[in-house]
């Protein structure tokens, strides 16, 4: 069995794909547009060039996406997305990266749990979780 997150753009997809490429090194493996579909009646109204199906990869993890409804409100919500990192650096590397133009909901730092953690909304709505694994000494 295999779960994997899928993520509704409303509109956004290729934007956000580039953001995650640019902050997380994302990679895009399969991109489809709506006016390439087989079934032309899946088209949302002005949405032919819009992204019916994508997947794109971050480290191991294979996360899909669309644009859905293609109404321009992504809205996330009740799930946050979490990202394990190396070390400290790394950390915060990816979580200013994600935070460009979002909103920090805690401040990367030290915890009980790990030696460094934080948690971010992207510009997209996207909650995103990133933690360095390990205790604190």
């Amino acid at each position: 069995m295999l779960v994997q997150p899928y993520l509704f753009f409303d509109g956004r997809c290729e934007e956000a794909m580039a953001f995650y490429g640019a902050a997380l090194g994302a990679e895009v493996t399969f991109l489809m547009h709506f006016k390439d579909s087989p079934d032309p009646e899946s088209c949302p109204p002005g949405g032919a060039d819009k992204v019916m199906h994508a997947a794109f990869r971050v480290g191991e993890t294979t996360v899909m996406a669309s644009d859905g409804h293609c109404g321009g409100k992504p809205a996330f919500g009740g799930f946050a997305l979490s990202i394990t990192v190396d070390d400290e650096a790394a950390a915060q590397r990816t979580f200013d990266a994600l935070a460009v133009g979002g909103k920090v909901q805690m401040p990367l730092g030290k915890t009980f749990f790990s030696p460094s953690f934080g948690m971010v909304e992207d510009r997209f709505g996207v909650g995103w979780m990133v933690i360095v694994p390990g205790e604190v000494q």
